[in-house]
Parts: structure tokens; C-alpha cells; sequence
């Protein structure tokens, strides 16, 4: 996956884009994309093997803003919230009504 990514130039390591065989250093910044959030790792050590994934969190330190986070799920509520999840595309009447939504003009007595 990360190779895939790295290829497609979705990766970059201090503002360069990364090929898959890039080496990183301690004090890097890796930029990447991934579920509609720009994430940004710092390296603080590279292992001297590998570790399993409990550990990792010992070499990176992750930097993403907040907002970025707080924004995904704001927009996760928005399609929950538009249509729930598994009732599949809209029927004709669903869409009539949404048509409607918006056109409806409540009536005052201008006049007075």
C-alpha cells in the first residue's frame, strides 16, 4: 500500500516527493495523505531492526493539526446524517422531497 503510494507521488519526505526506496533520518518529515487528512510524521530515531508495531510509536512522533482530525469527523456526521449508512442510493420519492426542500415559501399577508 505504501508502495503504491510512494509511486503515485502521494508522499513526501521534508517538502521532496519520496521514491519507495527513500531513506529516511532522524529529524525527517514525512507528509502523506490518507482518509482525506494530510498526516505529518517526524522520524525522532530509526531502529536498528525491525519492531513490531506497539514500538513504533517510540521512533515517530506525529504532528498532525488537530482540525484536520476534528474535520473528518465533522464530515463522517454529515453523511450520517444526510443518508445512513446501507440504505443505498435514493428512491424517486427521496429525491422529489429533497427537490422540494428548498422551494417551500412560506405565505404572509403583505399588505398589512
Amino acid at each position: 500500500m505504501v508502495t503504491e503510494a510512494a509511486k503515485k507521488n502521494h508522499i513526501t519526505v521534508n517538502g521532496q516527493v519520496a521514491k519507495p526506496s527513500k531513506e529516511v533520518f532522524p529529524g525527517d518529515k514525512i507528509t502523506f495523505r490518507k482518509d482525506q487528512i494530510t498526516q505529518i510524521i517526524s522520524v525522532l530515531d530509526v531502529p536498528p531492526n525491525r519492531v513490531g508495531a506497539k514500538l513504533v510509536d517510540m521512533y515517530r512522533k506525529d504532528e498532525t493539526p488537530a482540525e484536520a482530525f476534528e474535520h473528518l469527523e465533522l464530515m463522517k456526521l454529515a453523511k450520517e446524517h444526510y443518508r445512513k449508512t446501507g440504505e443505498g442510493r435514493p428512491t424517486k420519492k427521496d429525491r422529489r422531497d429533497l427537490d422540494e426542500y428548498g422551494n417551500e415559501i412560506p405565505e404572509t399577508d403583505w399588505d398589512s
